[in-house]
């Protein structure tokens, strides 16, 4: 993966190795409209959260909370909030690919009108996450509730996307075996992850935890994946994204924040290929009929199948199908007929002899194509 580049201008229609694994200046929107249709696989947006501080807050011994006071969090009305909101998702659905998946970030401040944008718009809705923080800021004044979690919205491009990544067996195995919840227990960024100054001071107030990100990035993207970013702050997205083997590209618009991500992600080793392949079940798998046995050759017509006890047996027929006891179908069908059941799963009943008199599961030729599938896409 190459090194992270600054890019100020972006020709239109711009080749994607100009703008692949890079930080492009400016305003979101704009960069965004720079960037090819349908090249993106999938997107993390953490928008300004529009907090509306009144004043400075301050702790019981008078000593000021560090909030987030930037200028680019501020908005004049919650009508100039929605238009900022509808013209950057507007541009990140035009570079998401038809199968991409978009992550949403907010607070209750926010997210509950992104949302309703979203599906304006014709983003699909595929879950909402809740990040529960673990050491959350209190709630100084004592007049709310102790604000201990933010809420991602995971969406598909349209209603039609059906084919976006989600790893589910890996997230499942992760999980001790237990599917994923919608709920994920995550510690605010601290420590040495945080990124500061020369002074000590936050670079960002806003920085976001590199588990958060992995977890998004292992969940729902694969090796090789476009992520981007359109407010890219310190560059947590990047960092991540390079670690785990997919590329990226961020937009942000204030420098300090750009050289700070900068210097962090050229410091990232992408770990290795073998760590980096990703659990899958048997419905990632590519589908393989079993009449593309046949027209391969692998099994010829005429051929017979039996059970591993070999009490029953089937002629393989040229169509695809087999025939036994004078009936003939699938080989799900037939397996399910001969067995008086109502289903069966024909690749592991049906057996074939090899060349050795060895018998086998015909689901060993699938393999051998679904093998030889995964080889030729690369």
């Amino acid at each position: 993966m190459s090194v992270v580049r600054l890019v100020n201008e972006l020709p239109q229609a711009a080749p994607q190795a100009s703008w692949l694994d890079t930080i492009l200046k400016g305003d979101c929107v704009a960069a965004l409209n720079r960037l090819p249709d349908h090249s993106i696989d999938i997107i993390f947006a953490d928008p300004p959260y529009n907090l509306q501080l009144d004043g400075d807050l301050h702790r019981p011994d008078q000593s000021k909370v560090d909030a987030v006071d930037d200028h680019w969090d501020q908005f004049e009305s919650f009508s100039a909030y929605d238009a900022f909101t509808r013209a950057w998702l507007l541009a990140c659905r035009r570079v998401l690919k038809p199968n991409g998946t978009i992550w949403v970030i907010g607070s209750y401040h926010n997210i509950f009108r992104v949302g309703a944008t979203m599906q304006d718009l014709g983003f699909w809705m595929l879950n909402d996450i809740i990040w529960r923080k673990n050491n959350p800021m209190p709630n100084f004044r004592g007049r709310r509730f102790q604000n201990a979690h933010e809420t991602m919205i995971w969406a598909s491009r349209d209603q039609k996307s059906k084919g976006y990544t989600f790893n589910y067996e890996a997230m499942k195995a992760a999980n001790d075996d237990l599917q994923m919840r919608s709920d994920w227990l995550f510690p605010i960024c601290t420590g040495a992850e945080r990124l500061k100054d020369e002074n000590g001071d936050k670079i960002h107030p806003t920085q976001k935890p590199e588990a958060l990100l992995a977890r998004i990035l292992m969940a729902s993207s694969k090796p090789g994946d476009i992520i981007l970013d359109p407010f890219f702050g310190s560059g947590t997205t990047g960092a991540v994204a390079k670690r785990l083997g997919r590329h990226f590209v961020g937009i942000e618009r204030e420098q300090k924040y750009i050289d700070a991500a900068t210097a962090r992600i050229a410091s990232v080793e992408p770990l290795a290929g073998a760590e980096l392949t990703v659990m899958t079940g048997k419905r990632a798998e590519p589908r393989v009929a079993f009449g593309s046995i046949v027209e391969s050759g692998m099994l010829k017509p005429g051929a017979i199948l039996s059970d591993a006890r070999q009490r029953h047996a089937a002629i393989v027929r040229a169509d695809g199908t087999v025939t036994t006891g004078g009936d003939a179908g699938s080989i799900h069908r037939m397996g399910a007929k001969v067995q008086g059941l109502d289903a069966c799963n024909g690749w592991t009943f049906w057996h074939f002899e090899d060349d050795a008199g060895v018998l086998k599961p015909i689901d060993e030729l699938r393999q051998q194509v679904r093998s030889g599938m995964v080889s030729a896409g690369g």
